[in-house]
């Protein structure tokens, strides 16, 4: 049994290749469902499978008969549409304990765009929910989503790494304060109503932005949103005149294709030639056509230009890292001591098995030899067999277990299964 992690993210993946693999909700929940549908939908060798796609990342969690990735590469390719060719120069690959050390570093925000953002230890929780309700999850990567889900909780309640709050969403808050000088007076268009324009919204009033305009496809989405944080609410009909009006627009839809494109800010800027509009594009696909960067007076920063931005005010969670690396090696090791757990059980259930089975032989031959025995003498004799047999076993049942936890169980267990005639 191997643990397999293929994946691929903003340190070395440019966004453009990043919003093509980006799964929807609907095409997610598609994907697991397929794969758990049974052994004839799903990649040779694949047993178990988690999927963990956010903007910054998509990395599949598998377990597998066998070390080999292509499975997972070419689930990507027919599940997303895109040439395997076009994506996997950018793919890592990380195996067993490598791959269950890399997801606690990500749970515990170590392997973020910005050090210790939060929002991926509540998209870990997601990626393991979901794959639980589509029964594309199994035994071994409930058990590694939710040690990784418990380690990014201790990071946090433990340590600094998530003190002085900073997320994508703050960042691009703090560049819409950097563009327009003075918050409290520029016109903010906050596009999409999700979890990251919420964060975007409270940074905003932090800095103390007063017009802000959260525009949105569903007016509801968008009023609930507004009135939390006394901003203004419009639907999608709306959006010419939001941003005719606006300075700066950020942008964080769920969309799966470009909302905003050159000719309709060439509208827009024709009646505000002097005044110039600023995107901050946080989606992931992205929101707005950066060749709307070819118009006079239009600025667009996406999400990949954000991390450039990220500055000193992270010093106090860099001093955390050496503490969040600790517990993250604690509970690596104690994930990796459970799962080789795994390979000796079924040997020592066989192994007691096997004899508790002669010990019940022996015992019922002797008892036909004593027929004159009470009922409450053989009750003895039954109770020192398994007595016998209980501390016989005791001794090599530790050790057992104890070798299994040093990543030697294989060999024990193909030992004992030879010694002791066990089978497979």
């Amino acid at each position: 049994m191997q643990i397999l992690c293929l994946g691929l993210s903003h340190h070395a993946t440019p966004i453009e290749v990043r919003e093509q693999l980006h799964y929807s909700p609907s095409a997610l929940k598609a994907a697991l469902a397929r794969f758990g549908c049974g052994h004839n939908c799903r990649p040779t060798g694949l047993i178990e499978l988690a999927i963990l796609s956010t903007c910054n990342r998509l990395e599949l969690y598998a377990v597998s008969h066998a070390d080999q990735f292509e499975p997972l590469l070419e689930f990507i390719a027919d599940t997303t549409g895109v040439s395997a060719r076009d994506f996997e120069p950018h793919l890592y690959r990380y195996l067993n304990d490598d791959a269950v050390l890399h997801l606690k570093r990500v749970a515990a925000g170590l392997d973020s765009m910005i050090l210790g953002e939060p929002q991926i230890l509540g998209q870990v929780t997601e990626a393991y929910e979901l794959g639980l309700s589509q029964r594309a999850i199994g035994p071994v990567l409930s058990a590694l989503l939710r040690a990784a889900i418990h380690t990014g909780k201790r990071a946090r309640t433990e340590t600094a790494i998530s003190r002085n709050p900073a997320s994508v969403s703050s960042v691009a808050a703090q560049l819409a304060e950097n563009v327009v000088h003075d918050l409290s007076s520029a016109q903010i268009v906050v596009l999409g109503a999700g979890e990251m324009a919420e964060l975007a919204v409270e940074a905003l009033r932090k800095r103390q932005a007063t017009h802000i305009t959260v525009v949105n496809r569903t007016h509801d989405r968008a009023a609930q949103l507004a009135a939390r944080w006394e901003a203004r609410a419009l639907t999608f009909e709306q959006l010419m005149p939001a941003l005719i009006a606006a300075d700066v627009v950020i942008t964080s839809t769920g969309a799966p294709h470009i909302l905003i494109k050159p000719p309709l800010v060439q509208d827009v800027m024709a009646q505000r030639p002097d005044r110039p509009l600023i995107f901050i594009d946080i989606a992931v696909p992205r929101d707005v056509d950066p060749d709307v960067n070819q118009l006079p007076n239009v600025r667009c920063y996406d999400i990949d230009q954000l991390e450039a931005r990220v500055n000193g005010s992270l010093a106090a969670r860099q001093q955390a890292v050496p503490h969040v690396e600790a517990i993250i090696a604690d509970e690596t090791a104690n994930f990796m001591t459970w799962l080789h757990s795994l390979d000796i059980a079924p040997v020592i259930a066989g192994l007691r098995a096997k004899a508790d089975a002669i010990r019940r032989a022996e015992v019922d031959k002797t008892l036909r030899h004593l027929k004159d025995l009470s009922e409450a003498d053989k009750r003895r004799v039954e109770a020192l067999s398994e007595a016998l047999v209980s501390k016989l076993l005791h001794d090599p049942t530790l050790r057992l277990k104890a070798e299994a936890g040093n990543g030697h169980a294989a060999d024990y267990a193909a030992a004992v299964r030879h010694l002791f005639a066990l089978g497979n």
